[in-house]
């Protein structure tokens, strides 16, 4: 049976991902972040149409792939470290460097449906510094959330031969690979026909 809704987010990892002179990418071992709350992020890219005469001749997809925000509980160490390029000190303490270099990863995450949770990667990730923000405890305690700066953008995929962005689950999708998809980063492999 096919699914007929979507909602909730959970699931989300992110693995450090190494990028190739060749532009493509291999994976560390997805690591959870705990506490998502909210992911949005707004497909980015134009499409282009060129015209002659009198008529649409050409149109282009731009697909720039995404930008948003991750809203998460709070960033947890592992997080800051790895993908903020935090550096942790002799003494413990988190150093946040001027000058350190960006960190590509990968984003996993799933949705809720009716039927079978939908599972989607996003493979060339990086995450701006979350604002430094809280408040006073009123009478009641009030949980403030972590937003997390994400831009997706597409890598190579030798395989394919194309510039991705994405994949994601479909209920058709083979069993092996939907178990283990925060395993490891489900990179395709060979195209499919319809």
């Amino acid at each position: 049976m096919a699914n007929k809704i979507k909602y909730g987010l959970k699931n989300v990892h992110y693995a450090v991902a190494t990028i190739a002179a060749d532009g493509t990418a291999t994976y560390a071992t997805p690591v959870p972040v705990t506490g998502a709350v909210n992911l949005s992020l707004p497909a980015q890219g134009d499409n282009y149409t060129f015209y002659a005469d009198d008529a649409d001749y050409f149109t282009v997809n731009g697909n720039n792939g995404y930008q948003g925000d991750l809203e998460i509980a709070l960033d947890n160490d592992d997080f800051r470290q790895d993908i903020l390029n935090e550096i942790a000190d002799s003494k413990g303490v988190l150093v946040e460097d001027a000058n350190s270099p960006i960190v590509h990863f990968a984003l996993l995450f799933q949705f809720t449906m009716d039927q079978q949770a939908r599972k989607y990667v996003l493979y060339n990730c990086t995450c701006g510094r979350p604002d430094v923000a809280s408040s006073t405890k009123g009478e009641s305690i009030e949980a403030k959330t972590v937003t997390l700066p994400i831009t997706a953008k597409t890598i190579y995929n030798a395989s394919l031969q194309k510039h991705i962005v994405k994949s994601s689950t479909k209920e058709d999708t083979d069993s092996t690979t939907y178990a283990g998809w925060y395993t490891t980063v489900y990179v395709p492999t060979a195209a499919t026909t319809t």
